[in-house]
């Protein structure tokens, strides 16, 4: 409703999963693509970042209610331009808007804090992807990027499997991924495994 009523918008479509916002964006091309991270099917990452595949122009501007890392930063590795809270203005939400279409980049002040602390925090450890790992985590993370499960991990390290989950929640936030499969594939490509 709010972008109806403006002289120099229009709404091309409206999508309520990824898959049917993926075929929109492919139809339609839109300056601007408002993604929401939580949605039937493909979740708004995967979304943005087929979206960017099939309409490279569209500007994706992430509008959510989850401010933590590991939504933050996988969605601008999909190729987000800028990450704005369910909570604000409208005002300033037409602004977002508008600045997308000059390319340029507008975060929740929260969420500029985090991507300003982890570019700091990059400097010191980028030489060692996995330095904010403890030794445990390091080793569930072999483990995972081994293909084993929760319950054989938690089998291998004598250990309960609420204590593996823990482990796997705690190194997907600390390395700012998604899921497991994930992280194993990130294990293998920065030298963490070694094939036997």
């Amino acid at each position: 409703m709010l972008f109806t009523i403006q002289a120099n918008c229009s709404v091309v479509g409206e999508a309520d999963n990824g898959e049917k916002a993926v075929a929109l964006a492919a139809e339609h091309v839109p300056d601007i693509v408002l993604m929401d991270l939580v949605m039937p099917g493909l979740d708004g990452v995967e979304t943005t970042r087929r979206v960017k595949q099939v309409s490279p122009r569209s500007q994706v501007i992430v509008l959510t209610s989850y401010e933590d890392d590991e939504h933050i930063f996988p969605a601008f590795r999909a190729g987000a331009l800028s990450y704005v809270l369910k909570d604000i203005d409208p005002n300033q939400l037409l602004e977002t808007v508008y600045r997308a279409v000059l390319g340029e980049s507008i975060l929740h002040p929260r969420v500029a804090s985090r991507v300003v602390q982890e570019i700091h925090n990059t400097k010191f450890a980028a030489s060692d992807p996995f330095a904010d790992l403890s030794e445990r985590e390091l080793e569930v993370l072999r483990l995972i990027a081994h293909g084993l499960t929760n319950a054989e991990i938690a089998e291998q390290l004598i250990i309960s499997e609420k204590t593996v989950k823990g482990h796997v929640s705690n190194i997907l936030s600390k390395l700012h991924l998604l899921d497991r499969t994930k992280a194993a594939v990130f294990a293998w490509k920065q030298g963490l495994m070694r094939p036997d």
